[in-house]
């Protein structure tokens, strides 16, 4: 591994010593090793993005009518706070069906039923000890999502790798919380994800937009973006999709909305609408889609009050 000094990265990049000092001092250039008091930059290293930048949004299909979602929300609202038995059925009812359907989505051959008995703590004959752990760890991640959105803070690049984390915990460790090293497609998908070169510039900057410029537009927009720019990026070798359904479900429970199903009956409505806004940067039938499940869910919420 050959590497260069500050002096040297602020030539090569075309910014200040000084700043490069802070970048390195926020873990921000991967690979950076300190020696004494200085630093030790490969050569090959990317060039930090600014995330101070103003970026240059150009998605389509955002300007959505959220009358109904609203008007479904205050309702709630107004019956808040929900009594303990309902809440906790509901809840417990959710986990079931939440991690039933994003690893069914995923290939897990659980039944709704079987799901539910493995969250109960027993073990199903002839089905993988992998799919227990999925069903597992989805659970648990969705308890960890909750403990976010109770700390009403914001989302961290450790937030995401944490939710992943558990998501492939004692399936990958390798790779769990880790990014990819390497270059994937995605079978069925026209969308080529990025160059795993460019995810941790890439995860930066979607942290970043989603916390500084998305937050103007309306919270089912915002948990549209989040899900599909990530998936988009693929920063993962395995778990990326029930990672991006846990954080499209973070940022409607952040914002007082019913977490939402993305069933696995209708996967191929959800892989087709996601394509086509990673492809055309039209969002239209994505945000209908989450649109009309955040409807369903409330009214589902609305039906036991």
């Amino acid at each position: 591994m050959k590497y260069m000094t500050t002096s040297e990265a602020s030539i090569k990049w075309g910014i200040s010593d000084r700043r490069i000092r802070v970048l390195l001092n926020e873990g921000r250039i991967e690979g950076a090793i300190k020696t004494g008091r200085n630093w030790m930059i490969p050569i090959d290293a990317n060039k930090p993005v600014d995330l101070r930048e103003k970026t240059i949004f150009d998605f389509r299909g955002l300007d959505f009518n959220f009358s109904v979602v609203d008007s479904l929300k205050t309702k709630i609202d107004s019956k808040r706070p929900l009594d303990i038995n309902t809440s906790k059925s509901l809840r417990e009812s959710l986990i079931v069906d939440w991690t039933y359907n994003s690893n069914a989505i995923e290939g897990s051959t659980l039944t709704l039923y079987e799901t539910k008995v493995v969250l109960e703590g027993i073990t199903i004959g002839g089905k993988s000890v992998v799919e227990h752990l999925e069903a597992i760890n989805h659970k648990e991640a969705i308890i960890f999502l909750e403990e976010l959105v109770r700390a009403d803070s914001i989302l961290t690049e450790w937030d995401i790798k944490s939710i992943h984390a558990i998501i492939l915990k004692q399936i990958n460790d390798e790779y769990a919380g880790k990014y990819r090293n390497s270059n994937v497609i995605i079978s069925g998908a026209s969308h080529v994800p990025p160059k795993h070169e460019q995810l941790y510039t890439l995860m930066e900057k979607l942290i970043y937009d989603f916390n500084h410029s998305w937050n103007k537009y309306h919270p089912v927009v915002q948990a549209a973006l989040l899900h599909g720019e990530f998936v988009k990026i693929h920063p993962f070798i395995d778990g990326n999709g029930r990672t991006a359904r846990l954080l499209l479900n973070f940022v409607l429970m952040k914002n007082g909305f019913t977490p939402v199903i993305i069933k696995n009956e209708n996967r191929l409505t959800y892989y087709d609408s996601l394509d086509y806004a990673h492809t055309t940067k039209d969002y239209t039938n994505f945000i209908k889609l989450i649109n009309d499940l955040v409807i369903e869910s409330s009214n589902l919420w609305l039906s036991l009050f």
